[in-house]
């Protein structure tokens, strides 16, 4: 019985710019439909299409339980089903893409004036689609990840740079768009207030979605895969799946950042759309919600030019420890902290995100690497070449973590009566509950995120440097 794993690095083209950039396109092709989604499907089937908030997290448990199949069996596939002569991940990517166009748009296609059953299986099914696509690319593309180079710190560069490659489309998505998508009118009680205009969604998305193709081909055309993994008890099918499972599990570092990622992707990426309700609720002005955006990416933009230097001299898992012990003291304080429907107030509110972002942004730009380095424990341990199962299961829980983070948002706007419907007037005192809330589940978030990675993940700066030196 052999396992073997190999690294060969033959005359081949060595690690650098091309591979960052073309592995930073793969980020912001998945950006432009994921942040899009993530931000605005909520908004749109709540506040336009009318859906009942207790029946759309229905619907995202319904899909995500979905997903629970979806993931596994398209890692397997990954895994074990080569459908290119060269590459074993690029063709998946470009499958996924092509049909990510389609299902993309029709998630947000104008149903308002169907019927409400029809809306409530369009928005599930349409959903379930997207969700397919978008695993077709995601798991591929985050496996690829650990075979570009088996470097420690150029895995570290690779998530720096998908990272950047994310950034962009979320600055479109949450600063640019809310000044497109929502405008000013006089509802019935003759107040001014901020409404979605649904009907600008389905363009916006066609057009990520042709962008989104375009820099994912990008990716295919630029990155090398140099780390071959020869595996010579490949298994197949339900016990492949059995197998990585079972390699998933007993991998204590995996479970952590597992854990992490879960509070991470759940209680701050998924639930973005409530940032946007604070202003157009409490401070009424959505407009101003892209500065809000400017003020918590700023810790991301600071720790990208850091993060290399910082984890290279402390080891990634100091670093994020540290960073995430001060997002959630900001989270207490935040609770606490002076926040008024004024511009001072927005200030404050603005610094407070700050503080809540500066461990979500360390994490976001090193979970990459982190995960890379994870499957690496794996291989090492098994001597089973199983990126794709591992990164499908990781991935399988990101997209768990959003719908429960959707869900959440959803069960949270019924405990504080949100009225649905394009023309809904709030009850009084609705902005500074939905305000209250997203800070709570900022919070709550850093602290578990902390929690997590100081106690359970368990590869420290000298397990790095080991894996450097066996490399």
């Amino acid at each position: 019985m052999g396992r073997s794993i190999t690294s060969t690095k033959n005359v081949m083209r060595p690690f650098g710019w091309r591979d960052k950039a073309g592995y930073a396109m793969g980020d912001m092709g998945c950006n432009f439909s994921f942040q899009l989604v993530s931000t605005f499907m909520q908004l749109f089937y709540l506040q336009y299409i009318g859906i009942d908030s207790g029946h759309y997290a229905t619907i995202i448990l319904i899909s995500k339980a979905f997903d629970a199949v979806n993931d596994i069996v398209i890692g397997n596939l990954v895994d074990t089903k080569k459908i290119g002569k060269k590459s074993k991940y690029m063709p998946w990517i470009i499958l996924g893409a092509v049909t990510l166009v389609i299902f993309n748009v029709m998630l947000f296609a104008p149903v308002k004036n169907f019927p409400y059953a029809a809306k409530y299986a369009w928005c599930l099914i349409s959903y379930c689609l997207w969700s397919i696509s978008y695993t077709m690319i995601n798991v591929p593309y985050g496996s690829l990840h650990s075979v570009i180079t088996d470097d420690p710190q150029q895995r570290v560069s690779l998530s720096t740079f998908r990272s950047i490659g994310a950034a962009l489309p979320a600055i479109l998505v949450m600063i640019i768009l809310p000044n497109i998508v929502y405008s000013k009118t006089t509802n019935a009680n003759g107040e001014e207030v901020e409404i979605l205009k649904g009907e600008t969604l389905w363009p916006v998305a066609l057009a990520f979605s042709l962008i989104a193709f375009i820099v994912l081909w990008g990716t295919t055309k630029l990155v090398t895969e140099r780390v071959k993994r020869t595996n010579t008890e490949a298994k197949t099918g339900f016990r492949a799946m059995i197998s990585s499972t079972k390699s998933y599990f007993t991998n204590r570092a995996m479970i952590g950042a597992t854990i992490a990622t879960v509070a991470s992707v759940g209680l701050i990426n998924s639930t973005m759309s409530l940032n946007n309700m604070v202003f157009q609720y409490f401070f009424n002005d959505a407009g101003k919600t892209g500065v809000a955006m400017v003020g918590s990416y700023a810790p991301m933009i600071v720790f990208m030019a850091l993060i290399g230097k910082l984890t290279a001299k402390f080891g990634k898992k100091n670093v994020l420890v540290t960073a995430m012990f001060v997002g959630a003291i900001s989270g207490i304080v935040s609770l606490f902290a002076p926040i008024t429907p004024d511009t001072k107030g927005m200030i404050v509110y603005i610094v407070c995100l700050m503080g809540l972002n500066v461990g979500n942004a360390v994490f976001q730009i090193s979970v990459w690497a982190i995960i890379a380095d994870c499957i690496e424990v794996s291989a090492r341990k098994t001597g089973k070449s199983e990126e794709g199962s591992l990164y499908a299961i990781y991935s399988f829980f990101r997209k768990l973590a959003q719908g429960v983070g959707q869900a959440v948002v959803s069960w949270g706007l019924v405990a504080i009566h949100f009225k649905e419907g394009e023309n809904a007037i709030q009850d009084a005192g609705f902005g500074d509950k939905v305000k209250t809330l997203y800070i709570i589940l900022l919070m709550t978030a850093s602290i578990i995120s902390f929690l997590a990675m100081k106690f359970i993940y368990n590869i420290g700066k000298k397990e790095e440097e080991e894996y450097a030196q066996k490399a």
